[in-house]
Order: C-alpha cells, then structure tokens, then sequence
C-alpha cells in the first residue's frame, strides 16, 4: 500500500488539519470532526448532512454558501455519531430549523435518526430527506432498501439554495424530496479500493473483470463481468437506470463522478458515450457535472447519476454556490 497518509490512525484528523488550513471560509471543529460553514445563515434553514470518510468531496467538500451548513466526518466508511450531529445541528440552527440529508445506509439513518430526536429534546426543529437512488440493488449488506449515491450532491445543492432564498423548513424539506425521488444512479468499478486501516483492497477484482453496480464502500453489485468498452458500459448503466424511471418527460441535471481512481479524460471519454446512449433514448440533459464528486478513496470506475428537473429545480441549480466542491455564480 502506497498512501500520502503519516499514519492509518490519523489520516482523518490530518486530513481536517488540511482543510482548515486550505479552505477559510468553514471552520472546523475538531473534537466534533465537523466542518462549519462561515456563511451567514441568520434566520436561514440550516444544511447538515454527512457519513463516513472516503467519498470527499462530498460531504465536507459541499459545506458553504447556496448548500450545507455543516458535515460531519465520519471515520472511513463509518457512520458519525448521534453526538456529533447533534453538535452540528446546534452549531448552525439559527431559529428556522435544520435538515438532515442522509443517504441510505443502516448506521447513517439510524445515528440521524437519534441525533434528530436529542435535538428535538433541546428546542431545536429538525427535519430528515433521505436518498435512495442505487437502482444497482436492493437491501444490500449495508441498507434496508437501496443505496443512497450520487443524487445526494443534487440534493444538497438544490435544498441549500431553496434555504439561501429564506424559505421554510417544510419548503426546503419538500424540494430536497422531490429531488430525492426524481434521482437514479449506478456504478461501475474497474478495482478495489484500499481503505488505509486494512493495507490492502477491499475486494479482489480480476484484471479483466468489471464490477456493475458497485456500492460507494465496495459492496458487490449486480454481477461481475468481463471488462468492456466504454460504449458498451455507457449502455450498461444508462439502460438500467432508464429502465427504472421515466426520465423522457423533463430535462434532466446527468452527473458523471469519478470515484477517485479514474482520470478525467477517461471520464469525458465516458460522458461522450453516456450522452449519445441517453439521446437514443429521448432523454434530455439541461445541465452536467463530470468529475470527482462522490469517491470511493482510490477506486477507478464511475458513477452515473440522473434527476428530472423541472424550471423551479433547475433555477435552485443554477443559483450561486461557493464551496470547496461546487463554485459558481457569485
């Protein structure tokens, strides 16, 4: 195993070091291991999301004006606590509420779950989307249901901008839940990853061989095949995730991440494919993201995620965003 790492043991809390030194605007809270945004929020609802390291940038990456108020780092593929959701929830609830944007997995919804109840014992008004839009399996190892991927950075993005505007918790709620119902998305995997603790892959994957749908943490998929061309993995996952939802009635936002092991060219070359397979099929794309935004540490594959947009979704889309992950229009 070659890591730029000091030790396992502290890959984590050298990491927030890092991003407290890189990145001013959030302030990192270091006994909770939360990342706090410094944009002001008065009267706003607050963003808090999170889960296990290893997925960067999402969810820390995605901390700042127009998305989350706050995450919290898990260790690597581990769920946080109660405890520090809790300390998240209190350190950004400016008196409108907080939502919790929680992806689909067993230690993830049920610490949520806690925190949300301890902050409802202290005053604080609390509401929880959760995402679910792995159309690879489901109830998998990790979830009751399926697997909760890429349409949480979708997620985060319009329901913080809905929050920006001022509106209310019921109508920041109600917008993160449509984007949440309107996503789908699927994996493939090329390799293993190497999670530090362990020092050596999670999986043993043949050279020539493809995991197809892959989970964020190496859960199997659907199967394992032959390695195929990027043509035909680009039909692969577009016709299951077709298959799925209608998604021929509204434009949608397609986005193409990397999970941490795939160099961008071979992502645009994969885009170039995606898109051509999501013409032959009436579907419409107002707006794409390629690269790197939901990871699984070093992991070479790609994961494609889709969300029927309508003009409101599309507008919040649109709005200006300044993170670490997401930067535009101011």
């Amino acid at each position: 195993m070659k890591k730029l790492i000091n030790t396992p043991a502290t890959v984590l809390s050298d990491a927030l070091r890092g991003i407290a030194a890189a990145h001013p605007d959030v302030t990192v809270d270091f006994d909770n291991r939360l990342i706090i945004s410094k944009a002001s929020r008065e009267g706003q609802v607050a963003l808090v999301s999170g889960g296990g390291s290893g997925h960067e940038p999402m969810h820390g990456g995605f901390v700042g004006h127009g998305m989350l108020a706050a995450a919290c780092a898990g260790e690597i593929f581990t769920s946080p606590t109660p405890d520090q959701m809790l300390a998240a929830a209190t350190a950004v609830d400016s008196g409108a509420g907080v939502l919790f944007i929680v992806k689909n997995y067993t230690g993830d919804v049920l610490n949520f779950e806690m925190a949300a109840e301890l902050a409802g014992e202290e005053g604080i008004q609390v509401e929880t989307v959760l995402v679910a839009d792995d159309v690879s399996v489901e109830d998998s190892t990790w979830t009751a249901g399926r697997r909760g991927v890429g349409t949480t950075v979708i997620v985060e993005k319009v329901a913080g901008a809905a929050a920006a505007e001022g509106r209310p918790l019921a109508d920041v709620k109600a917008i993160a839940a449509k984007v949440s119902a309107n996503g789908r998305s699927m994996g493939i995997a090329l390799t293993s990853c190497t999670v530090p603790a362990n020092g050596k892959p999670s999986f043993d994957l043949p050279e020539d061989e493809m995991e197809v749908g892959v989970g964020i943490h190496g859960e199997p998929g659907r199967r394992r095949e032959k390695l195929a061309s990027a043509h035909d993995i680009a039909e692969e996952i577009v016709g299951a995730i077709a298959a799925d939802f209608d998604f021929t009635g509204a434009p949608v936002i397609a986005l193409l991440s990397g999970l941490g092991g795939t160099p961008l060219i071979e992502l645009y070359g994969m885009y170039g494919e995606i898109s051509q397979a999501l013409e032959s099929r009436g579907i419409t794309v107002a707006r794409t993201l390629v690269g790197d935004y939901i990871t699984s540490l070093d992991m070479a594959g790609c994961s494609l995620t889709l969300v029927s947009a309508d003009d409101e979704i599309l507008r919040l889309w649109d709005a200006p965003v300044e993170t670490a992950g997401l930067r535009w229009g101011r």
